[in-house]
């Protein structure tokens, strides 16, 4: 072994997002010696989210099978979040308001309706709302509104205080950053040997966690532990209240809204420092992350139209992100056929809702070397039957 190939750490993780940065804390809390290689950590996709933990609201068909995973881990963000701020004194921005699903036109609610028939199939505790009983709880919607759906378990946590709490506590637990990309993980024998950065330097590592997203452009990895994960592109919008209003208030609204506006998804994310979110559009445009007028316009006339006062607010950022897709929209959780290979991907939609179940499982797995059993239907063995979990 030459000497810049010497094991200095148990576990690297490549990709400092969320996800990675959240495995990186929990596994040094565990005892275990942590690197983080990522160029911009924090950002990419866990900066432009939104922060809904919305297992109820966010259920899709075809979906069912990462309900469970979703709901257990909505079940563990209050204590997740308890810890992050006790530990750093930063405010996480949680609210637990619950969210309101509604519909601007009959159309709108036909669908709705079958919606909260899925969810109430499923086990799932959702209110069915007329539109009068819909504006009771948000007095700010559209009269047109016609009906909703209100989940009060259904949570949202501001994604940009997390990263900076997700970074402050990582570092505070002896995890080193390293704002360099990784280029290439290496292997021999069917076993990870190390990892070679972009500007040439090589380290060992016996362990590499994958928690990349969708950015993984330009990682060569060994090719029996590729995961089959592609880019999702959302744009998204930062409105924020305007000193100046005319309406003299900030036309706020009091809890997440989603919303079905002529047929258009939207919805709508207050934050307590006076910041409303609204999203996303879903563009299957590979890694693309230009913010198009269309898209825009689009979004905005969404919200409008169910929360008319938001027109007062300030538009101070369009941005877009890139989701990292699988073939079943569920994440790629744990061991690969190339030793010491891990992954923590494919999270979707749920990335940031995700975090504090995945952080738990890929500790679990690298402390005792076993998924916890909500976890073990997400390995990469999924995809191919004949490979072992």
């Amino acid at each position: 072994m030459t000497p810049d190939m010497t094991r200095s750490t148990d576990v690297v993780i490549v990709g400092g997002g969320v996800i990675g940065l959240g495995i990186a804390w929990c596994s040094a809390r565990a005892g275990l010696t942590v690197t983080v290689y990522d160029e911009h950590p924090g950002r990419g996709a866990s900066w432009v989210a939104a922060g809904m933990l919305a297992p109820v609201s966010e259920v899709h068909y075809g979906e069912e099978a990462v309900l469970a995973l979703n709901l257990a881990s909505a079940q563990r963000w209050p204590s997740f979040a308890r810890e992050l701020e006790d530990l750093t004194g930063l405010d996480l921005g949680l609210r637990t308001e619950g969210t309101l699903s509604v519909a601007y036109d009959d159309d709108d609610l036909r669908v709705l309706d079958d919606l909260g028939r899925f969810q109430a199939e499923l086990g799932l505790v959702v209110q069915r709302l007329d539109g009068p009983a819909c504006r009771a709880v948000e007095p700010l919607l559209h009269p047109r509104v016609r009906g909703g759906l209100l989940v009060d378990g259904d949570h949202s946590v501001d994604n940009r205080c997390l990263v900076p709490a997700l970074l402050e506590a990582a570092v505070g637990a002896g995890v080193r950053i390293v704002s360099e990309p990784v280029a290439e993980v290496e292997s021999g024998g069917g076993h990870v040997s190390g990892i070679r950065l972009a500007g040439g330097t090589r380290r060992a590592a016996d362990t590499v966690v994958i928690a990349t997203g969708s950015s993984r452009l330009g990682l060569k990895l060994p090719i029996d532990g590729v995961p089959p994960v592609r880019p999702v592109k959302g744009q998204i919008l930062r409105l924020h209240a305007r000193a100046d209003s005319p309406l003299g208030t900030s036309p706020m609204p009091s809890r997440s809204l989603r919303g079905l506006a002529r047929g258009q998804s939207v919805y709508i994310v207050p934050r307590t420092n006076g910041e409303v979110v609204v999203g996303a559009t879903v563009e299957e445009l590979g890694f693309d992350t230009q913010v198009t007028a269309g898209a825009v316009h689009e979004l905005l006339r969404s919200a409008i139209a169910l929360l008319p006062g938001i027109a007062e607010l300030e538009l101070v950022e369009a941005s877009a992100g890139l989701r990292p897709g699988t073939p079943d929209n569920a994440p790629i959780l744990g061991t690969t056929p190339v030793g010491g290979l891990i992954l923590a991907t494919g999270h979707y939609r749920n990335g940031i809702l995700l975090t504090p179940i995945t952080s738990d499982a890929i500790t679990a797995l690298l402390v005792d070397g076993n998924l916890p059993p909500v976890a073990e239907p997400f390995t990469l063995a999924r995809f191919s039957p004949g490979l072992s979990k």
